[in-house]
């Protein structure tokens, strides 16, 4: 039996010409990244970082190094970035921002960047995992705005943290307990910035098939200003604790 069931859906987006995210789903491992620096650049930042990550990850994970060997993963994703923009003056200042999990004996171990998100939906509760590295997550923490403020704030998109910006990136990482029936929510900020977490709550836990494509789907239709990239993924192993 497949360890989860996953799904996966990205889309331009209704304004933006061109898809600045990338994902990827490779047998344990899940990767979501939304590049940024303008156009073609962020492209570029978000490829290369799903192509150094699954490089630096070995095919069999060790179940007791998890969280370091994703942290390893990033720095490695970070300095080809870097090097990408020393190369070429198109590309300066480009970066990435980046979510990835990865299933490893009974255990997820995942690590973040920038604004894309990991959720977990456990017993009909839906359970944000990372905290987003961006100025209006701060002000939201401050109590200075709320949540539904900080989706329209004029300077949501700006990040206090991305791979690929400085020489040396801190992602946050954690590991996860892994149950049968979990669904676990990888997106960029093209999903949260256009819907709400009642909303995704009520997609994942009334759809059966489809859930990426649904939320996707609602994400476009609430106006779609940014591109959108959704992965999902539901425990099915009988073993998981």
């Amino acid at each position: 039996m497949e360890k989860w069931n996953v799904e996966m859906v990205t889309n331009r987006g209704l304004v933006r010409e061109i898809n600045e995210d990338a994902a990827v789903i490779i047998d344990d491992v899940l990767i979501v990244a939304d590049g940024m620096g303008g156009y073609s650049a962020g492209e570029v930042a978000s490829r290369l970082l799903v192509e150094a990550v699954t490089r630096a990850l070995p095919p069999v994970p060790d179940a007791e190094k998890g969280t370091e060997r994703l942290t390893a993963a990033i720095a490695a994703a970070n300095e080809s970035i870097l090097e990408e923009s020393k190369a070429h003056a198109d590309y300066s200042g480009m970066g990435t921002t980046v979510v990835l999990l990865e299933h490893a004996g009974d255990s997820l171990y995942w690590a973040h960047v920038g604004d894309s998100r990991l959720y977990r939906l456990r017993d009909g509760q839906l359970r944000r995992i990372t905290r987003d590295h961006s100025l209006v997550a701060d002000l939201v923490e401050q109590g200075s705005i709320t949540e539904a403020e900080a989706r329209v704030h004029p300077k949501r998109n700006l990040l206090t943290r991305a791979v690929g910006v400085e020489e040396k990136v801190v992602p946050e990482t954690g590991r996860l307990s892994s149950r049968k029936g979990d669904i676990y929510l990888l997106c960029s900020d093209g999903l949260t910035n256009m819907i709400d977490d009642e909303r995704i709550r009520d997609v994942l836990l009334t759809k059966e098939n489809g859930k990426a494509a649904a939320l996707c789907e609602l994400a476009l239709e609430a106006g779609g200003q940014d591109n959108i990239t959704v992965i999902t993924a539901e425990v099915n192993e009988a073993h998981a604790s």
